[in-house]
């Protein structure tokens, strides 16, 4: 079941908003046909193994990171039915599909067969692989992940903004394969026109070739003042962009959005600001199962205080910034006590040369 998880994240970043799933074919002790989900409209996991095996399949065991399919609600044929033809005996799952349109029947259906059915081998690390996906089917709003760069001393920048570049260049680096991985990133405006972002995930020397999948890239601008010469609003063709604003827009700056191709939201307001949970759940209905959050210390504070951040990774430099008009990696006011504080969990630390990179789950 290990070899089959790995074989799952091979997955990542293609196969949103399906899981990730790898499935193995395995007889008399030899592994004989091996697959994974790449990509929504191509073959599952089983599928690709079950070919693979051919009639080698005959008495094998099916290992698989999630419960087979068994509905004709999506672009595939389900997996079940398959299965039973290609004549294994024996099926061990890592963990039942929770879309309530599987959920525990693609075993049951395998059972009836006669087939022998072991469910919960890896089950956490099945779990976590996918918890972005289990996290959207249960609330149709995506994971989110806040990612900062910062100082030692909580600082994003200097009090006129400048930033570039407070971590090394492999931070950097990793971030970008971290957007990669991710359905969908989110800045605020404030960060857009100081920082003049492109928001891509980009490979190769100095990170100028794009990645052939591009996140969505979405902008909090609740006026719509965002400059049409903005970096974000380029690239339509590759990275789309969309802009998420409320009744305060300026409809000939709307016009001008959607000339450009780029899709203009309007959402619901609270105080003047784009409706954060609402923005949630318009991306949920999309099928953003995760999104990366990599906005200034205001979006960072907006999004923490409406309890809408999951996991939290920080990429710390060895250096003091100080001053009390330098920006803070999370803005607004502080709680009166430290029993109001935010507390990180199953907090893990490594070092990306000098940078130390901190994340945990909220």
């Amino acid at each position: 079941m290990s070899l089959a998880l790995r074989l799952a994240a091979k997955g990542l970043g293609t196969a949103s908003p399906n899981p990730m799933v790898g499935a193995l074919v395995v007889n008399n002790s030899r592994i004989v046909g091996k697959g994974f989900h790449l990509r929504p409209g191509l073959p599952h996991a089983e599928i690709l193994a079950l070919r693979q095996a051919g009639s080698r399949a005959r008495g094998a065991t099916l290992y698989v990171t999630l419960e087979p399919c068994c509905h004709f609600r999506k672009r595939t044929p389900p997996c079940v039915p398959n299965i039973l033809r290609s004549g294994v005996t024996r099926v061990v799952i890592a963990m039942t599909d929770p879309n309530p349109s599987v959920k525990g029947k693609g075993a049951a259906a395998l059972r009836r067969a006669g087939l022998t059915v072991l469910v919960g081998v890896a089950r956490d690390e099945a779990e976590k692989l996918n918890i972005a996906y289990l996290y959207w089917i249960k609330t149709k709003r995506p994971y989110v992940t806040l990612k900062a760069g910062m100082t030692l001393d909580g600082k994003i920048a200097t009090a006129s903004g400048e930033s570039k570049w407070i971590t090394g260049k492999q931070s950097r680096e990793e971030v970008h394969r971290l957007r990669g991985q991710m359905d969908a990133v989110l800045v605020g405006i404030g960060t857009v026109r100081v920082d003049n972002p492109a928001l891509t995930a980009r490979i190769g020397r100095d990170l100028r070739k794009m990645r052939p999948r591009q996140p969505l890239r979405i902008v909090v601008d609740s006026a719509l003042r965002i400059s049409l010469n903005a970096r974000i609003l380029f690239q339509q063709r590759n990275a789309k962009t969309i802009m998420a604003t409320t009744e305060l827009a300026s409809a000939a700056q709307k016009q001008a959005l959607l000339k450009r191709g780029i899709e203009v939201l309007a959402l619901p307001s609270v105080r003047g600001k784009v409706s954060l949970p609402a923005l949630m759940c318009e991306l949920g209905k999309r099928g953003v199962t995760s999104l990366l959050v990599e906005g200034g210390g205001e979006l960072h504070a907006a999004m923490l205080k409406a309890k809408l951040v999951h996991h939290v990774r920080l990429y710390i430099a060895p250096m003091l910034l100080g001053g009390d008009d330098a920006k803070d990696v999370i803005g607004g006011r502080s709680p009166a006590s430290l029993v109001s504080a935010l507390r990180l969990h199953n907090v893990k630390t490594r070092l990306i040369e000098e940078d130390l990179v901190l994340e945990g789950d909220l």
